[in-house]
């Protein structure tokens, strides 16, 4: 059986893992483009090939656009966001270059840049406090004018504390480093502008906050990455067939291979009903939500909430730890018992753990959606009133 049939309400806090439930219109998205023919592009003379060619510009024409990116060229699709970020961190590092990074990071950055580390590659790490805001100082004082590259995160996936990449951005203006950003927690959630706030490289997933299918990630780049990189994977583009070398312009130098076309497909649904709806009435939506639960568990003397004191400074999540009690045993009582699905653990990101003085044994984490409801926070806190 695929799914685990819930005798009381299903209530999904877990959209930090991946949003649900999608876009309107995602899934008939998939089902429509596999029925009609999900024919590949660069790959055939006729007009179904042809047609999704268009679908495929198009949606690069979407993120372009979300992302405040002069081009939909400049979007090469990948199969998630940690594969864009091997690629770009690959692509860019070698042996002897230096790269800043943040105590905040997924493993999808720590565990590439161990690899480069261990290839020669000079890797310093940003200190964050114990609510998870970087030290901007610190910052200042790692990024050096032998920096190639700092790659950090938008938003922290374990408490939700919003780095700020745009004075970043222009220290690494200042400085002539690269500035390279995991938008994994906040895409289609927050405000995100490649120029205003100085990103080189924009490292994207598609089902997140960008509410459509795993398995689709993508990179956005500013024109001179472009012949910097050097391609990770190598093989079919459909273009150039007749050389060895992969081809020099974008997106064809960092596609090889087939696209995920119907990931695509489902994206740009989801792009065109996240810009209707706005970026920013999505995340005012999930604030509230936040700020609910936050209120509602203040009188809880079992449980503390850990990241930024000011609402403002995170994204909607709640990383909830219970001293007295194991973390994960109440993760799984508020599944087994209101139907409410959470994340225990580390998530994927240690260092940020022991910043914020939670590893290891982590903490329940709550990341909320703005298809969310009041009724489901409600129970949340009632359910956490008896802990």
């Amino acid at each position: 059986m695929l799914f685990v049939e819930y005798n009381i309400l299903m209530i999904y806090f877990d959209n930090g893992s991946t949003s649900y439930p999608k876009a309107p219109g995602v899934a008939h998205a998939v089902m429509e483009i596999l029925e009609r023919g999900c024919f590949n592009i660069n790959r055939g003379g006729y007009s179904g090939a042809y047609e999704m060619s268009s679908l495929v510009f198009d949606t690069r024409e979407k993120i372009a656009a979300l992302f405040d990116c002069p081009s939909g060229r400049n979007v090469a699709f990948t199969g998630g966001i940690t594969h864009a970020l091997n690629v770009a961190l690959k692509g860019l590092l070698h042996p002897g270059e230096h790269v800043v990074t943040t105590q905040m990071e997924h493993n999808s950055v720590i565990r590439p840049l161990a690899q480069l580390s261990a290839q020669g590659v000079s890797v310093d790490v940003v200190r964050c406090g114990d609510d998870g805001r970087l030290d901007l100082d610190d910052m200042i004082s790692k990024i050096t004018y032998k920096t190639k590259l700092v790659v950090m995160s938008h938003a922290s996936n374990v408490c939700g504390a919003i780095l700020p990449i745009r004075e970043v951005g222009a220290i690494c203006r200042d400085k002539g480093a690269l500035l390279l950003v995991d938008s994994a927690q906040t895409a289609g959630v927050l405000p995100i502008s490649m120029r205003n706030d100085h990103i080189d490289i924009l490292a994207f997933t598609a089902h997140k906050g960008l509410l459509a299918t795993q398995g689709l990630g993508g990179l956005v780049l500013s024109q001179q990455i472009a012949n910097q990189m050097t391609p990770l994977i190598a093989g079919g583009t459909g273009s150039h067939t007749h050389i060895a070398d992969m081809p020099s312009e974008l997106p064809d130098r960092l596609e090889a291979g087939t696209l995920n076309l119907p990931g695509i497909a489902a994206l740009s649904i989801a792009l065109d009903y996240i810009i209707g709806y706005g970026v920013e009435k999505i995340y005012n939506r999930e604030m509230e939500l936040l700020a609910r639960l936050t209120d509602g568990i203040k009188p809880l003397s079992a449980v503390r909430i850990l990241g930024p004191e000011n609402p403002r400074d995170k994204c909607a999540i709640a990383a909830l730890d219970f001293p007295e009690t194991d973390n994960a045993a109440v993760s799984a009582e508020l599944d087994e018992q209101y139907g409410i699905m959470t994340r225990c653990g580390l998530h994927c990101a240690p260092s940020a753990h022991k910043a914020l003085g939670t590893f290891p044994h982590g903490v329940v984490r709550c990341s909320f959606g703005h298809m969310n409801t009041e009724d489901e926070v409600d129970t949340l806190i009632n359910a956490l009133s008896k802990q």
